[in-house]
């Protein structure tokens, strides 16, 4: 049933060991979620309560009777029917079963001598002997002896009750057992139900994942200009992008320079205009500061050496710098403005673009390969839902529900019968209990009779009504002794030898599973088959498929598919190849050829504009003239400093007009100094800074321009010469990432159904409640407690016969006695 199920099996194409991956690099995870699994009801594991304890002991016990271990060579002779062909077997065999055989000879001993024992001691009592003689002889030690008696009775009979006890209690928990067995019954088959239900439901999710894998191909395959494009383009990028950034870099740096030699070409004109301007404000300046000086004022004592020392310095009052005699860079900005009248950024710009619509480029060269492996993949989804169809899955699940429905059917039917017979087997364990008890009942009112009516100061023969009484009960105890115990024998018997042995050679074996290491020894179970159960479910018994595997594996709760090794029924290839559809699809993809040859990165204008800046003269430059006249300051002299000092010096006057003219001339030079000579410095700065940028980028334009256009000439050749290799190469990657899809749902497919799909450990509990729950736990302990409970009690009568005897002489009354008489009794 199961094989044809997971006939399904047929989606994953083929097996790990069929088809070796032929693609290294791992692909993109893909999460096909989980398999629906239901949980199963049964409970394997029985706990048996406080009765346990019993069932240990009984264990422990036939331990003790049979401490051997399995014996696997004599049960496979005996399965062979070979058994008995070499004489050692049946020493093996006595060997084995030597301590069933003594004790159940013990106890067929007992069957035959104690109805005769009592057969002899009834016949013997009759002719007045063995204590049948109602005369009692004094004795010295009459009330030790009653005493002892009296205790080794009581003993022996709470033995006796103890052992009912136990049988008892085994046989209402058989009962109650096999009552709630229904319950257990049911369960199996409801897990059994859902193990059916449930399996096209796992495969039907294993074939609807392939959506999956079709999707995530799908997506990948719409997105080729994103995935194989954007590779591409990455593997050429670190050429690429370095050579075109340098050179949109350089047109920056050709504008940058444009503006440095307009700023020159400004700032000199600036400064010839502003120098020429100070000079003759600084002469006029001069000149009225001479007139000044030559005032009669100056003559006198007290100004003649302050007007001396500013006439001596009228010379300070002078330009410094001289920028009349600069070269002009006008030249140089023409040049480069000639080179600025073509866009160098606009040519990079399109150089970049043209890259970057390298995944465009790689779509639409792409699009009639990618149709096809699209309808490929869409082909391969239609086999598999027709495939899918073509399975009788439903006619097999119909007949196995049907199926399992009548053999519920049928349990259910009989289990009535069973409950039936339960309770006949119940009554029959009650009345042995009870025969025991009769004899307890009349052993325990013997003993409370006697005690307590027993009178030390009479004499035997005037003994009390009570204590006579509790004699004949002990008498009456001994006669049914002697008419049940054989019959309980008989019984410990029977059940002794069948409940040891079922659980030595079943319910052990089972246990530690040596019982499915002798049914799977080669032609144990059919002399032609050497594996029964691959012979029985694969039709070759050739295949090692062994029963402690099977077992184990559906205990694991693993999937039916690799329990019962069912890849031997089919080949998968047959059917549905993935391999055979991956092959097809690495085919298309290998066909895809992307051509880049359009790329260009940088034409031939843009190289011509760079080394047309590269000769337009900015080294020619004479900068070191330029530096001389900027290092030098506008005036010889700081004019706020000389205003400041002048000032203090007419201070130094005498109050008067003199003193007021040479403030106002020093006011005049502070005037100058700021409206010409802080303009004139902020035109220096302005030259110095542009100067020096012409300096300093200068000297490297020349290298940086054959740098960048060696660098877009070599990134351009290696789009021109390695595109082909590089997009082979790409688009094997590419096509790995495609294939690994199919491999990963073949590997899911696969590990799904090893554990998840069918999972078979309702067929293992369906055993484990057969085997161990019922058979073993259920009926086989509570058996064996029984039988262990009424042996004791059979044996316990021996003795419990012997004291009851000997005690009712000193409770009964007495026809004779004899007082002085302390021979022994003799019966």
């Amino acid at each position: 049933m199961a094989v044809e199920l997971l006939l399904l099996l047929l989606l994953c194409g083929s097996t790990v060991s069929e088809v070796q991956p032929l693609h290294k690099p791992p692909p993109g995870t893909l999460d096909f979620g989980f398999v629906p699994v239901k949980t199963y009801d049964t409970n394997t594991y029985h706990e048996p309560g406080p009765i346990g304890i019993l069932f240990r002991l009984v264990h422990a016990f036939l331990y003790l009777v049979q401490p051997n271990s399995f014996p696997q060579d004599l049960i496979k002779k005996l399965a062979q029917q070979t058994f008995g062909n070499v004489q050692d077997d049946y020493q093996k065999a006595i060997y084995y079963e030597i301590g069933f055989i003594v004790s159940a000879a013990l106890g067929l001993l007992f069957v035959l001598l104690l109805p005769l024992v009592g057969l002899c001691f009834c016949m013997c009592r009759c002719c007045d002997n063995c204590g049948g003689e109602m005369h009692q002889r004094h004795k010295k030690n009459a009330d030790c002896r009653r005493g002892c008696f009296a205790t080794f009775l009581f003993v022996a009979s709470l033995i006796i009750s103890i052992g009912v006890l136990c049988a008892y209690a085994a046989n209402q928990h058989l009962t109650s057992q096999v009552r709630g067995a229904k319950n257990l019954v049911h369960s199996n088959f409801k897990d059994l139900r859902i193990f059916l239900n449930d399996t096209p439901g796992q495969i039907d999710y294993l074939v609807s994942q392939y959506n999956t894998t079709k999707n995530k191909a799908l997506s990948d395959l719409n997105n080729v200009g994103p995935l194989l494009g954007s590779r591409v383009q990455e593997r050429f990028a670190k050429e690429v992008r370095p050579a075109l950034d340098a050179a949109l870099m350089m047109a920056g740096a050709i504008r940058e320079t444009k503006e440095a030699l307009e700023n020159v070409s400004v700032s000199v004109e600036v400064l010839q205009e502003g120098t020429e301007r100070l000079h003759a404000n600084l002469t006029n300046v001069k000149i009225h500061l001479s007139n000044t000086l030559s005032d009669s004022a100056c003559s006198a004592a007290q100004a003649a050496s302050t007007c001396n020392v500013i006439r001596n310095s009228l010379d300070q009052l002078n330009i410094n710098a001289n920028f009349s005699g600069l070269p002009g860079v006008s030249t140089q900005l023409a040049k480069v403005n000639d080179v600025l009248k073509i866009d160098l950024s606009s040519l990079v710009q399109k150089g970049y673009a043209a890259f970057n619509d390298t995944p465009d480029l790689v779509l639409n060269q792409t699009r009639n390969i990618l149709s096809d492996i699209k309808n490929l993949l869409d082909l391969i989804g239609s086999n598999i839902t027709s495939f899918t169809k073509m399975l009788p899955v439903q006619k097999v699940l119909a007949d196995l529900t049907i199926y399992l429905t009548q053999s519920e059917a049928y349990v259910q039917d009989y289990f009535p019968v069973v409950e039936q017979y339960d309770f006949y087997r119940w009554l029959g364990c009650l009345i042995l209990c009870c025969m025991v008890i009769l004899i307890l009942v009349f052993y325990c009112l013997g003993l409370l009779c006697g005690t307590c009516g027993y009178d030390k100061h009479a004499s035997p023969t005037t003994r009390g009504c009570i204590s006579n009484t509790g004699g004949n009960f002990l008498m009456a105890g001994v006669g049914f002794s002697f008419l049940f115990s054989w019959v309980l024998m008989i019984i410990v018997v029977i059940t002794f030898v069948t409940g040891g042995n079922v659980e030595k050679l079943v319910c052990e074996p089972y246990e530690d599973r040596t019982l499915f290491k002798v049914l799977d020894t080669p032609y144990l179970l059919n002399q032609h088959w050497r594996s029964y159960l691959s012979a029985i479910v694969l039709k070759n018994p050739d295949i090692n498929l062994t029963f402690e595997k099977v077992y184990s594996d559906c205990k694991e709760n693993k999937g039916i598919y690799t329990t019962l090794h069912l890849e031997n029924l089919f080949n998968i290839n047959e059917f549905l190849n993935i391999s055979m559809y991956t092959e097809d699809v690495s085919l298309k993809i290998e066909h895809i050829n992307v051509n880049l040859s359009n790329i260009v990165l940088l034409d031939e204008i843009g190289k011509r504009n760079l080394l047309d800046f590269s000769s337009s003269g900015i080294d020619g430059i004479n900068f070191a003239a330029y530096l001389t006249e900027i290092n030098k300051s506008v005036t010889k002299v700081d004019l706020l400093s000389f205003a400041n000092d002048l000032e203090a010096r007419a201070d130094q006057l005498p109050k008067g007009a003199l003193e007021n003219a040479l403030k106002g001339h020093a006011n005049s030079i502070r005037m100058i100094h700021n409206q010409q000579v802080v303009p004139l410095e902020q035109a220096m700065s302005t030259l110095n800074q542009s100067i020096r940028l012409l300096q300093r980028t200068s000297s490297e334009f020349m290298i940086k321009v054959k740098n960048v256009i060696s660098a877009v000439d070599a990134a351009q050749l290696l789009i021109s010469n390695d595109a082909s290799l590089v997009i082979i190469q790409e688009t094997k990657k590419y096509m790995d990432m495609i294939i690994g899809y199919f491999e990963q749902y073949v590997e899911w497919v696969k590990e799904s159904i090893t554990m998840e799909v069918a999972a078979c450990k309702p067929i293992a509990n369906v055993i484990d409640t057969a085997v161990d729950i019922f058979l073993c736990s259920y009926v086989i302990d509570s058996v064996n407690t029984f039988w262990f409970g009424l042996g004791g009690c059979s044996i316990f009568l021996i003795p419990a016969v012997i004291c009851a005897v000997k005690l009712s002489k000193y409770y009964r009354r007495m026809d004779t006695e004899d007082v002085y008489d302390d021979s022994v009794e003799q019966w």
